[in-house]
Parts: structure tokens; sequence; C-alpha cells
């Protein structure tokens, strides 16, 4: 069963929530649902969404953390999570008043079928956030929930004061949360691979997770490595864009669970997201699982009927391509003999985390 990512998208008044979530939804290919908190002025261009998605769903009342469990969200996330509209990602954009924790805690614990956490992105404010936000000796709470933390408006910060800006912010993320990506950014503008899978760059001859999904033959050479959107920047040559990096890689035949696994909970440097299928031995059997990370959340459930090709993508920012090249190969080197029970074990553990 097909579970979309709900990637919660948050951030102080003022942050640039609704220019990063209008920066992202202008990717070609990708379908995606949003939810809009309907608490103060919103400024989501409707054109993006309902030219991608058949049913924007929006919340009113307040904040979305104030919402009960069995409340307004949850009734969103369903009709979004409806298998017809073929979603590839559902994003709530919070209340500027919302609490990150709440909402990242509303989200996981959802009764929705079909969705699962895609991710918990804070904006920050560069030019206000120490003076709003990060007052404290201790570090805001809302860090230790946070995957990616965007340090936007980077353009308001003189030139020569942005990367001690950066270094401060992620040191204070680094106190609670060793988990979390920080990156900096222009207006919003990062690449949506980091949230959500778009379309592939024909030029660059990137291998669509469809295709690896479905399509792709055991042992052929597969490995690609790429930026998914090396010339796209909103038609604004003068703003940064935030350029993700992808590494793929195919294997040959089944695999340990537990190599593979020992790589999702410790995933290389700078290494984000990663998703891809598993094949896994069994006394009597083969099955395929596919698998979804995103900062901490590991995510593990059946593949289609069939799918056969283990392959795992590795998506994230500034990697070492060859580090991060040999660490999937090694997860995925082949297994002759049926996967051992201890890895059998913690396989099953994450399939039930993930139910």
């Amino acid at each position: 069963m097909h579970r979309v990512p709900v990637i919660a998208l948050t951030g102080y008044l003022g942050a640039g929530k609704t220019t990063l979530l209008n920066h992202v939804l202008r990717s070609p290919g990708a379908r995606i649902g949003v939810v809009i908190n309907d608490f103060g002025e919103l400024n989501v261009d409707a054109g993006l969404v309902t030219g991608q998605v058949d049913e924007p769903a929006s919340i009113a009342g307040g904040c979305i953390c104030c919402l009960p469990d069995e409340g307004g969200l949850d009734v969103a996330l369903a009709r979004l999570a409806d298998p017809k509209l073929r979603l590839d990602a559902i994003i709530v954009e919070a209340s500027g008043l919302a609490d990150p924790v709440a909402i990242s805690r509303i989200i996981r614990f959802s009764g929705v079928d079909n969705v699962r956490p895609g991710g918990i992105v804070d904006v920050l404010d560069a030019a206000t956030h120490f003076d709003t936000v990060d007052r404290d000796a201790s570090p805001p709470a809302r860090y230790g929930v946070a995957t990616l933390v965007v340090v936007n408006k980077l353009d308001q910060i003189a030139a020569g004061e942005q990367a001690a800006v950066l270094q401060r912010i992620e040191s204070r993320v680094r106190d609670c949360n060793p988990h979390a990506q920080v990156v900096g950014a222009t207006a919003g503008r990062i690449d949506p691979a980091l949230l959500y899978d778009v379309a592939a760059d024909e030029e660059a001859g990137q291998l669509t997770f469809r295709e690896l999904l479905f399509d792709s033959a055991p042992g052929e050479d597969h490995d690609q490595d790429h930026h998914p959107h090396p010339h796209h920047h909103d038609h604004d040559h003068d703003h940064v864009h935030v350029h993700a990096d992808s590494v793929t890689v195919v294997g040959e035949g089944c695999v340990d669970p537990g190599a593979v696994i020992d790589l999702l909970e410790r995933p290389p440097s700078g290494v984000y997201r990663m998703k891809g299928t598993i094949a896994v031995r069994y006394r009597t059997s083969t099955r395929v699982y596919v698998v979804n990370v995103v900062g901490p959340s590991i995510h593990i459930a059946p593949a289609p009927a069939h799918a056969t090709t283990s392959c795992l993508v590795a998506i994230g920012m500034g990697l070492d391509v060859q580090d991060v090249r040999r660490r999937l190969r090694e997860a995925l080197g082949t297994a002759t003999a049926a996967a051992p029970a201890q890895s059998v074990r913690r396989l099953q553990r994450y399939r039930k985390l993930s139910i």
C-alpha cells in the first residue's frame, strides 16, 4: 500500500514559509497536496496548487497544533490521501504561531490510512532569528523535531557574515538534534528534491524511482550521480538556489536486510532522504520491500508484487559522491543465503513501526 509522505512546513511569522511553498510547488511532474491553515494572511499561489492537485483542502479555526487529533487536520489528510489522487506528497503549511513539536506529534500519530511522516521543515529568518525565536540560553524545543532547517533570507545578511550566521544556527540545532540538516537559502529557493520526488531531467539521464521500482533488471549498471535541477532557478538568477545531490545504486540480487538497516540508521554525511527497494531471501521465498528515510524516520513496507530489483537512492547536499556510492553498494551486496534471523527481526521491527 502506497503511503503518501506528509511534510510539515513550519516557521515563525514572516520567516518565508509561503514563499518556500510557492517555490517548491513549481516543480514539474510532481503532484502535491497542500493543507493550508487559514490563520492570518496567506499568499499561497492557488493556481500552482489547483494546477497539480484535484482537491486541495483548507483548514480553518486557528493553529493546526490546537486542533484535536480526530479533527480538521485528519479530515484534510484523509481527503488528500485518497489513492485516486495519486499524490507524491502532502505539505501542511502551519501558522507562524503553531508549535512544531505539537504538529510533529499530530502527524506521526494521525489515524489516517495511506500517509506517513515526511519530515518537519522549519524555516528561519536569518536576519531576525536570534531576536525573535532563539533568545534563551537553551536552544528552542522546535530544533529537536526538525528534520530540515532552512535558514532563509540570507540576502539580508552581509555577505561576509552569512557563513558565521549559518554556523551559529547549526551549532544551536546540533545541541539538541544531531540528525537535522541545515541549509541556507534566499527567497525560499531550496531544491524540491529534498522534500519529495520530482520529474527527472532528461539531459542528465536520471533514472526515476518509478523506473527503478518497476523496470530495472538486476545486474544492469544504473549507478547515477546527479543534480536533480541543475538549471531551474525560478526565472530569477539573482537569488541563491540550493541544489540537492543524488546517488543511485542498483543491486544484483537479494540483500542482507541488516546491512541495509545499518545504512538507513546511519546515513552518509549530508544525506537527508533515502528511498529504494530491497529484495530479501527467506528460507522458502523472496520478498521485496520499499524503504523510505527522512532524517531519523525510517519507513519500510511491502513493495508491489512486480517489483524485483534491489536499489537505493540517496539525496542530500554537499555529498561525497564516491563515499555515498560505496556505502550504498556495500549495503546492497548480494546475499547468497537466507537472511540471518537477527537481520529479519530488525526488518520486521521497522515493518511494525511503519504500519
